[in-house]
């Protein structure tokens, strides 16, 4: 099987939590990488020092111009495209947008790999896609993904792009920025001793443990058989929200109240739990880490951010005195100021 090792990769989306793991992953192995962010926006992905470096690229994807030029610049082997607009907002003024970002980009990734000699894409679709063709999407961003995937079955099927569509389910871990994501989100409230307003908690969620994710798209990137193939990424079980919120309280140590039901169900929330035959048959591919497992590690994550930064809120304190004490040593003996 093909390694990266020295390949030239480029991973759209590279600031966001799957990114920058996937990221990590990649400069691990070797390949020679290359990221996209946003024009205006500094990219806040850190690279290791010893590490080789990453080489940044600004685009809007949702512009044709705009997204050929990164790519071209780039001269990837493999396109990890994980840009995406994420909201499971139901309201139609966000249907445009989540066109935009969720659907033109991906043509417009995949327009300019096949321009280019046909280069291997790996495209982030989501669990969230409708599977027959009775069932109507649940969201704005289902239909812009599922209208995604159905692109890249077309330039697979007509114009022969080694396209691969990786369904993950609900992502989580370690150093998730979104604090509107459950589990970020009860972890801080839990930790700063504070009751988190939530739903009813009845919904079940396939969860998936994000460094299983990064695996499933390095799997895609060299498993000759992965062109053309959609597959699920997620553990093919599901935990309801309440029981994940008693997990992270235990791990903890939170005894205080849970607010559930303070806050309404979404509309038309619907249990999406990932099939993994496809991804199991074709690429080999199975989670490693159970809830339990990656619930613990994200918790310690969270804690050991918590320490370092109180510690250098101590430092820089300690420091501070430092220079006043000094101030104050060097103002002895002084004459007066008249």
């Amino acid at each position: 099987m093909e390694t990266l090792a020295a390949r030239r990769v480029l991973v759209t989306g590279a600031r966001g939590f799957i990114g920058s793991h996937l990221l990590a992953h990649l400069l691990d192995l070797g390949a020679e990488v290359h990221a996209v962010a946003r024009p205006g926006r500094h990219p806040l992905v850190p690279v290791q020092s010893g590490r080789p470096r990453v080489t940044w690229h600004a685009a809007d994807l949702a512009d044709a111009e705009s997204a050929d030029r990164a790519i071209r610049e780039s001269d990837p082997d493999v396109v990890f495209h994980l840009a995406s607009r994420v909201a499971g907002l139901r309201r139609p003024d966000v249907a445009s947008p989540m066109l935009e970002d969720n659907t033109r980009a991906a043509v417009n990734v995949m327009t300019t790999a096949h321009r280019l000699g046909g280069r291997r894409v790996i495209l982030a679709g989501s669990v969230e896609e409708p599977r027959g063709a009775t069932e109507a999407p649940c969201s704005p961003y289902a239909a812009a993904k599922l209208a995604a995937t159905s692109y890249a079955r077309l330039f697979h099927q007509q114009w022969g792009l080694p396209v691969t569509v990786l369904r993950p389910a609900m992502v989580y871990g370690p150093s998730q920025p979104d604090q509107t994501k459950l589990v970020p989100f009860v972890i801080g409230r839990m930790l700063d001793g504070q009751a988190p307003e939530l739903s009813s908690g009845t919904r079940p969620i396939d969860w998936v443990y994000v460094d299983d994710v990064c695996r499933a798209f390095l799997a895609a990137a060299t498993h000759p058989a992965a062109p053309g193939l959609v597959a699920d990424v997620g553990s093919g079980t599901s935990t309801t929200i309440a029981d994940t919120v008693d997990m992270i309280a235990a791990l903890v140590g939170y005894e205080g109240p849970i607010g559930f039901g303070e806050l309404p169900d979404r509309a038309d929330d619907r249990a999406h739990v990932a099939d993994l035959e496809a991804a199991s048959r074709v690429l080999g591919w199975r989670p490693h880490t159970s809830l339990a497992q990656g619930l613990a590690q994200t918790v310690q994550w969270h804690v050991s951010r918590r320490e370092a930064e109180e510690e250098r809120s101590l430092s820089a304190g300690r420091l501070g005195a430092d220079h006043q004490d000094a101030g104050a040593r060097g103002r002895e003996g002084q004459a007066p100021r008249t």
